[in-house]
């Protein structure tokens, strides 16, 4: 939806609710400055243009009891279409496999999992991911320690380029 006309306060409406969808819409409003149903027509339409997917709660995973997170870099065997599209559905269907993105270059994928410990990922390794149909071969990076996780875009930088334009 990279075509869509935003206007600043609605940069501004999607900046505030990516830092925190929960805010009320009429703290929102004070933010923006706007007032209140103004503010809720405006996130409704963004809502239903796309621009806002959802609201998550951002959970602490280590604190639940997911100790593992796990880079997989996949590579098949055909990158035929239907076959990257049928990828894709069983990596949609793996509990494990909190994302999963189509790269170019030596890797066709790269999937970021979670698992509760070691054993479970290396059961989900060997007995889902490479014995998947038309995987050739899976690369395993064991994550020691998260320095950065920022979700969402950072609209600063958009906002600095709008302003040189």
């Amino acid at each position: 939806m990279a075509g869509h006309k935003l206007d600043l306060i609605d940069r501004r409406i999607l900046a505030e609710l990516q830092a925190d969808g929960r805010m009320t819409n009429v703290e929102l409003s004070r933010r923006v400055g706007i007032s209140a149903p103004p503010c809720l027509r405006r996130v409704r339409t963004l809502e239903e243009m796309g621009l806002i997917k959802g609201y998550h709660a951002d959970v602490n995973a280590r604190d639940l009891g997911f100790e593992v997170q796990v880079f997989a870099m996949v590579s098949l065997k055909s990158q035929a279409e239907a076959d990257l599209s049928k990828f894709e559905d069983q990596a949609r269907a793996w509990p494990l496999v909190r994302e999963c993105h189509m790269l170019n270059g030596e890797i066709d994928f790269i999937l970021k999992c979670v698992a509760p410990d070691l054993s479970s990922f290396q059961s989900f390794l060997t007995e889902a991911l490479t014995a998947a149909e038309n995987v050739a071969s899976v690369k395993t990076s064991l994550v020691i320690r998260n320095a950065k996780d920022t979700p969402g875009v950072p609209f600063a930088v958009l906002e600095e380029r709008l302003a040189q334009a």
